[in-house]
């Protein structure tokens, strides 16, 4: 008689599938903190990566901002929601302030509105049509001498040789400056910080107001940062000539239960 190879039984698959899933389920006892500390900061990881980023280029930003032109506001008051602008610099250099020993030279005047003068050492790139800034030392409103924000200190770039620049119209500037300095101005950018939103935008290619736009009408803007649930920027200037100044950002991004906050502080070169 020929023998079968005897099988499992119902009773032993039952058997060995419950010691299965009791071996699985201690298994899973011993992993589960593991990967989930692992998930927890892969997603703090990301949220730091998000803020640091945010507030890098915000930083850079500012290297690059018109002296004395930083100006913050949080609209509508006490909202926790913060406006940033500043007109970002494109280049700059020394207007010519004497005439040479042969006595040539095309100077700035500074006692009657002039529209052409020499450029000192290299000469700025110019896209055209450029605002032209000498000696900027205020962002108030409500102050309106030597203000780029309400013009008086503001000419627009018409055209350039190798050495002269011309303005689209002659400009009697307020002051000149102490190290005959002129700043090239690209354009206004603003950041806002929106906790209700959950958003970091920047706004940039606006059209220069007095009065600090919250936020600014422009096509022109980009999403920097989610997830936002607070923010704070602020900003100083040193005691007595006001040549340093200081933002200090503060960032607080959170998602699924996880907050990070960052906070940086950026010295700001006033010197106009």
């Amino acid at each position: 008689m020929t023998k079968f190879p005897r099988g499992m039984t119902l009773v032993e698959m039952i058997v060995v599938i419950a010691i299965t899933g009791i071996i699985a389920a201690g298994v899973a006892l011993f992993i589960r903190r593991p990967v989930e500390g692992y998930i927890d900061a892969a997603r703090r990881a990301e949220l730091s990566d998000i803020a640091d980023t945010a507030l890098r280029r915000i930083t850079r930003d500012l290297r690059t901002a018109l002296p004395n032109s930083i100006r913050i506001t949080e609209s509508p008051p006490a909202s926790g929601t913060f406006y940033l602008e500043y007109l970002q610099t494109s280049g700059g250099g020394r207007y010519r302030a004497e005439v040479d020993s042969g006595g040539a030279g095309d100077i700035l005047a500074f006692t009657a509105a002039d529209s052409t003068f020499d450029v000192i050492g290299a000469m700025p790139s110019f896209a055209g049509g450029e605002p032209i800034v000498i000696y900027n030392l205020n962002s108030d409103p409500a102050i309106t001498t030597a203000n780029a924000y309400v013009g008086d200190n503001r000419a627009t770039h018409a055209s350039n040789t190798a050495t002269t620049i011309t303005l689209t119209a002659a400009k009697l500037f307020p002051f000149a400056s102490p190290g005959k300095r002129f700043q090239v101005v690209q354009h206004p950018v603003t950041y806002q910080c929106d906790p209700g939103a959950g958003e970091l935008r920047r706004y940039w290619g606006y059209a220069i107001t007095a009065e600090q736009p919250a936020p600014p009408v422009t096509p022109n803007n980009t999403l920097l940062a989610t997830n936002v649930s607070a923010c704070s920027f602020s900003y100083t200037t040193g005691a007595g000539t006001g040549r340093t100044g200081l933002a200090s950002l503060s960032l607080q991004v959170s998602r699924d239960g996880e907050t990070v906050r960052l906070f940086q502080q950026v010295h700001v070169n006033n010197v106009p």
